[in-house]
């Protein structure tokens, strides 16, 4: 087949029968939008679930653990897991409940998280995460602490003041300076992005710690791509096997930590993904019906075209083209939106938010010689009900080239499904009405 032909009756028919018909055109504004939907959905989804991944996976669960270690072996240890390829840091720490009470009396129940000195140096990465409001990372003193900034609002102290520390199982501990109640100073107030952790975590000395916690240290592990970590897992497994200190450690990945939240999160977007889709089959819907419907009105040019010479393949082809280009246009277009926009998610609802307040502002001017109630003004993301400071938004490539074929194969499948009408169409038939 001479498919230059082929194009430029299809490419014709797309552009020139708008005169007509509008269906080409509102066929490629339905895919446009699809495209454009379902890329800022996806984007604006991925920018608040791997949000909340990544804090858990670079400050809470680490990619890998090893532990708990035998005292005094920590080091060795962890020196020994840092020759494995693939392991970018390694930070031991060891955790426990406590209640935390404040100068003012108020108390909460908090995680509070022995760290090293300089785990900072160490995880570079955790460091990045930890956004300090007030003060900095400093647990150089045994009686220094860093609280989440939720949890400091709701203990009523900043940086600087004092807090009476309890746990449990420092009841059980040898040293008496330790036990029970201790009093640290706030050095850091820091924030996460993830509510959980601002409000219910703290860090204190690893040393301090020990005089708490009834079991060994942790070793948290960090990997240079965390998705080889069950690879990575044997491998510590094999490289660690019969070190002393390790004879009650287990290793386990990070996909064993909240499978449940994690399995949650990715139903959640496939769902999402699935729902917005159904955009496509509406579009894919009407560009069949449409292409059914020019099948109907241009019998006469299509005997014509099988009169001269053109196959029936050739004569089917040009419509199959004429949804490519269909497809083709939406689905760039929308693709071209969708990136432009995603990438400027905070500035897009800013916009928006302006121009919904700006027409509630003249409401309420013209209610106001009513006496009418005044309409508070309109934010899609408010601080007061939502815990972020700006729209997160983070497009994966392949997520944005898999909806843009989305769109472009649901044009082409209801063309290509349309055209096998062409070939119930008898050449002599129409000709002998002609």
């Amino acid at each position: 087949m001479n498919f230059r032909w082929i194009w430029y009756i299809a490419a014709h028919s797309v552009f020139r029968r708008q005169k007509k018909s509008p269906s080409s055109v509102l066929s490629i504004l339905g895919i446009a939008t699809g495209v454009f939907a379902l890329i800022v959905i996806i984007a604006v989804m991925n920018g608040f679930q791997l949000g909340f991944i990544e804090s858990i996976l670079e400050i809470s669960s680490y990619h890998l653990r090893i532990g708990p270690v035998a005292d005094g072996k920590t080091e060795e240890t962890g020196a020994a897991v840092l020759t494995i390829p693939g392991v970018q840091a390694v930070v031991p720490f060891r955790e426990f409940q406590a209640l935390i009470r404040g100068r003012r009396g108020g108390q909460q129940m908090a995680l509070v998280r022995g760290l090293p000195v300089d785990a900072p140096a160490r995880d570079a990465v955790m460091a990045a995460r930890l956004a300090f409001e007030e003060g900095f990372f400093d647990l150089g003193d045994k009686h220094n602490v860093l609280l989440g900034v939720e949890l400091a609002r709701r203990l009523g102290v900043r940086t600087g003041n004092e807090i009476s520390l309890y746990s449990i199982p420092a009841l059980f501990a040898d040293s008496d300076e330790y036990a029970g109640l201790r009093t640290f100073t706030v050095t850091g107030l820091f924030r996460t992005g993830f509510y959980e952790y601002d409000a219910g975590w703290a860090f204190v000395n690893i040393e301090s710690a020990a005089a708490f916690s009834d079991t060994g240290p942790v070793l948290g592990i960090k990997l240079k791509n965390r998705f080889y970590s069950p690879k990575m897992l044997e491998l510590a497994r094999k490289s660690l096997e019969g070190q002393t200190g390790l004879e009650e450690a287990q290793f386990t990945g990070w996909r064993d930590y909240n499978r449940s939240f994690f399995g949650a999160l990715r139903t959640e977007k496939l769902f999402m993904f699935i729902l917005v889709g159904l955009i496509f089959i509406v579009v894919g819907l009407n560009i069949y019906q449409a292409q059914r419907r020019s099948v109907l009105e241009h019998r006469e040019e299509i005997g014509l075209l099988r009169a001269v010479g053109g196959g029936e393949r050739a004569v089917r082809m040009i419509f199959v083209c004429d949804g490519a280009i269909i497809g083709f246009i939406g689905a760039s277009c929308g693709l071209i939106l969708g990136l432009l926009v995603a990438s400027h998610i905070s500035l897009f609802f800013t916009i928006i938010e302006h121009i919904f307040n700006f027409f509630i502002h003249i409401v309420n001017i013209i209610t106001g010689f009513f006496n009418a109630g005044w309409i508070k003004g309109f934010s899609f993301f408010s601080p007061a009900v939502f815990y972020i400071k700006e729209i997160p938004s983070r497009l994966i490539p392949q997520e944005a080239v898999l909806i843009f074929m989305f769109g472009f194969l649901s044009a082409l499948l209801a063309a290509w499904f349309a055209s096998r009408k062409t070939s119930r169409i008898l050449v002599a038939e129409v000709l002998r009405y002609e």
